[in-house]
C-alpha cells in the first residue's frame, strides 16, 4: 500500500521540524529564473547543471521545483532542485541528442559528443521518472546529519507533487566513496550512470547512477512518518 496523503504530510512536517532545530528553514518555487539568480550567486557551489538551467532546459510548470534552504539571518544555506521525465527507459533519456532533447532545449549546443548513460539498470527505470540534482549545502553545516534530512524534503514533495516511479540522481564517486549517498537514502548505485560531455569545457563528467523505485520511496515515506507519531506520542 502506497504512502497516504496524511503519512506523506508527517514525513515533510517533521523534516522541516529537524531542519529547523539545526537551523535552515525552507522555501521552494518553480521559477528557475529566481532559483539560477540565487544559486549562481553562492560562493563555492559549482555551477548549476543545464537540466536545472532555465537559458538550457525548458522547466515546464508543475513538471519542476526547486528548494532553498536560508539560516535565521536570510543567509542561503543549501539548495537542490527536482524535475519529472517520462521516457520508454532512463538510458534513453541519458543518451547523446534523445534524452537530452528533453533535458535540454537545445541539445546541439548543451551536450557534447558522447554524453550518455550506460549503467545497465537505466534501462530498467522507466515510467514517471524524478530527477534530483544541484544539491548544495554550505559547508558549516556539513557533518551535523542533515543530509537525509535534505534529501528526504525532496523525496516527500516529489511524492506529493508526481508520486514517481523512480526518483535518481547522478552523482561524482567521492560520494559513494564517503557514503554520503547513503545518508542521503538512496538505496541503489551503480557505475557509469552518466558520462556527460558539455561543450566549451563546462563540464566533463563521470557519475555513478543512485536512485530508489516507487516501492522504496513509498515505504521510506511511511516507515519514517509513522517514526514520527511515535516519537511526538513518547
Amino acid at each position: 500500500m502506497h504512502a497516504t496523503t496524511l503519512e506523506v504530510s508527517r514525513y515533510i512536517c517533521s523534516l522541516d521540524q529537524k531542519a529547523r532545530k539545526a537551523g535552515v528553514l525552507f522555501r521552494m518555487g518553480e521559477d528557475f529564473e529566481e532559483y539560477l539568480s540565487i544559486a549562481s550567486q553562492i560562493d563555492g557551489k559549482y555551477p548549476t547543471f543545464p537540466p536545472f538551467r532555465p537559458d538550457c532546459s525548458q522547466l515546464e510548470p508543475g513538471r519542476a521545483f526547486w528548494i532553498v534552504g536560508e539560516d535565521e539571518s536570510g543567509k542561503v544555506a543549501h539548495v537542490q532542485a527536482l524535475r519529472v521525465l517520462a521516457s520508454t527507459n532512463l538510458a534513453d533519456h541519458l543518451k547523446a541528442l534523445k534524452v537530452l532533447k528533453v533535458l535540454y532545449a537545445d541539445p546541439a549546443r548543451y551536450a557534447g559528443p558522447g554524453s550518455i548513460c550506460v549503467g545497465p539498470t537505466a534501462r530498467t527505470i522507466s515510467g514517471i521518472v524524478a530527477y534530483h540534482g544541484d544539491l548544495w549545502l554550505r559547508s558549516d553545516l556539513r557533518g551535523k546529519g542533515l543530509a537525509r534530512t535534505l534529501a528526504g524534503v525532496a523525496f516527500g514533495l516529489a511524492w506529493a507533487k508526481w508520486s514517481p516511479d523512480f526518483i535518481y540522481a547522478l552523482v561524482p564517486l567521492w560520494t559513494i566513496q564517503k557514503g554520503i549517498v547513503d545518508q542521503y537514502g538512496y538505496l541503489h548505485k551503480e557505475a557509469l550512470g552518466s558520462i556527460l560531455s558539455l561543450p566549451d569545457g563546462y563540464l566533463k563528467d563521470d557519475d555513478w547512477l543512485i536512485w530508489l523505485n516507487q516501492h522504496e520511496l513509498s515505504q521510506l515515506i511511511k516507515r519514517s512518518a509513522t517514526e514520527a507519531v511515535k516519537r511526538r506520542l513518547s
